[in-house]
């Protein structure tokens, strides 16, 4: 069995979105932090786990992996920014402990993993990344 660069990238990504569930459901302190301080929690907290965890499973599936793809990249930008333009900070510091920003590390880890993988399907496929959204996204 051949196992490609494009299934390791996405099965990177699918562990960094799916390990973070535990946190967001069970609401551990960090979790708490994060989204309190972008005023979302709880909700946002419990809704982006949800959502990832749908992602995190589009991307094991070869029927799937293209839109689980650009969905990751949407939510780990989305990640990124939260902690680049928001009282976050790349280091996230809560109740006198630090995560030495590796929430900030495997964000861009997850983003640039997926969206490498959307550039080597629109390769192999010859096709535009706007192609790539029309076929996923736009048509029946």
């Amino acid at each position: 069995m051949k196992i490609s660069i494009s299934f390791i990238l996405r099965l990177i990504v699918a562990i960094i979105l799916i390990q973070s569930l535990y946190f967001k459901f069970t609401g551990h302190s960090e979790a708490v932090h994060i989204f309190s301080t972008l005023g979302v929690e709880p909700w946002g907290r419990i809704g982006l786990g949800c959502v990832e965890l749908i992602v995190g499973l589009l991307l094991l599936f070869p029927k799937t992996h293209i839109k689980g793809s650009f969905l990751a990249v949407g939510i780990l930008l989305g990640a990124l920014g939260a902690h680049l333009f928001t009282p976050l900070g790349i280091v996230v510091r809560w109740e006198g402990q630090s995560d030495g920003g590796q929430l900030f590390t495997m964000a861009a880890i997850g983003f640039l993993f997926a969206l490498i993988n959307i550039l080597i399907v629109a390769s192999k496929t010859k096709t535009s990344l706007f192609q790539l959204i029309q076929k996923e996204f736009l048509s029946k």
